[in-house]
């Protein structure tokens, strides 16, 4: 199969049909996930391969890849980082491009009034199990100037999928039935058996790697036959660590043809009174809009919020009507919101953090840092 004159663009209905599936809704570890996009779309698995990896290549795609739910096999926080102007963009490449362990990076923006406004760099960090995500950022900001940092560990989960090729044209309000459900955090340690083949599972495919027995060579990569390769990769699915098999579009910078997948990545902060962040974070969570919904602690820095979530749109408009709707909402079950403001996404990357102690470690020695130093 050739990308020559094979439509990448996000408008053409082939692409729709498999991006509305492959975005978000392949969840946990799939056998066969190219023939589960193929069945769910019914086109042909031909098709589907020829179409994704068109898409990989072009750029429309930026990367395919089984994702893990990686809040319980590494420490993690979204880190707020206070850094002098001159240096915001020096900071976010170093984040981006010399720290592994940083995964989303983001400018960020919100009106001077705002609590936590001078906070512009934000980002996603995980260190893997046995070293100190407070040291880890304590080197981050020796290493970019940052003159404070705030980390906001995620206490619980309402909604994790991107999916934006069905968020498109999306009514403020659209929401499920019932509310979210909540995944809480906690370590959990893999055997060495689970770390071998966690490795190769959640490594990004290339596009020559989207064939039908998509696993076969990594299962040979983890030195364990296909059988046991899906077998232990359903337990640790079923141990809650496999998030879903996934094709990440690029939606924040232009595609090749010129048009963005979404305009804004906005940032919204709900302040509820302790002791219903659960209840008020399952009702933000089932709105179809939320595309990540935690209740994370902001501290004074950020006016004592505790919810927060994101949502992406083609128009700001559409996205604060969304994010009124889901006020009214939370007004209408009775749970009182004493602050709420949004922090909008600017300059931004994307890539998964690592989470291997091994590559922690070898990190660790090429910055001329000794691994002992950096454990809690």
């Amino acid at each position: 199969m050739t990308t020559t004159a094979v439509p990448t663009g996000i408008d053409d209905p082939v692409n729709v049909a498999i991006l509305a599936v492959s975005e978000d809704r392949l969840e946990e570890f799939q056998r066969d996930p190219l023939g589960e996009i193929a069945r769910r779309t019914g086109l042909p698995l031909p098709l589907v391969i020829e179409r994704i990896r068109a898409m990989l290549a072009a750029g429309t795609i930026r990367r395919v890849r089984q994702t893990l739910l990686a809040t319980n096999l590494a420490q993690g926080a979204l880190v707020a980082w206070r850094v002098p102007e001159a240096r915001l963009h020096d900071a976010f490449d170093f984040m981006f491009r010399g720290d592994p362990f940083s995964g989303h990076v983001v400018i960020r923006t919100a009106d001077a009034a705002t609590a936590g406004a001078t906070y512009r760099l934000w980002t996603t960090v995980k260190v893997p199990q046995g070293f100190s995500l407070e040291r880890h950022c304590h080197y981050l900001a020796g290493q970019t100037g940052a003159e404070a940092f705030r980390l906001m560990p995620a206490r619980a989960l309402f909604a994790l999928g991107v999916g934006h090729t069905r968020r498109r044209g999306m009514e403020p309000g659209a929401k499920a039935d019932v509310p979210a459900d909540v995944t809480y955090t906690g370590a959990v340690e893999l055997t060495d058996l689970e770390w071998r083949v966690l490795t190769p599972l959640k490594r990004e495919f290339a596009p020559e790697e989207l064939v039908p027995d998509l696993w076969a060579v990594r299962a040979e990569e983890a030195g364990v036959p296909l059988e046991q390769f899906f077998e232990v990769a359903e337990s640790l699915a079923r141990r809650g660590l496999v998030g879903r098999f996934s094709t990440f579009l690029e939606h924040v910078k232009p595609l090749a043809d010129g048009r963005r997948v979404t305009h804004y990545n906005a940032l919204f902060h709900w302040a509820v009174p302790p002791g219903r962040e659960i209840e008020a974070g399952r009702e933000v969570g089932r709105h179809h809009i939320m595309t990540h919904a935690y209740w994370r602690e902001g501290g004074p820095e950020f006016r004592g919020v505790n919810i927060m979530g994101v949502t992406h749109g083609l128009a700001k408009d559409a996205v604060l009507a969304h994010k009124a709707a889901i006020d009214a909402h939370l007004a209408a079950c009775g749970i009182p919101v004493a602050y709420t403001n949004v922090f909008w996404g600017g300059r931004s990357e994307i890539k998964p953090s690592e989470i291997s102690p091994i590559a922690y470690a070898a990190w660790c020695r090429e910055r001329g840092l000794d691994p002992e130093s950096m454990r809690e």
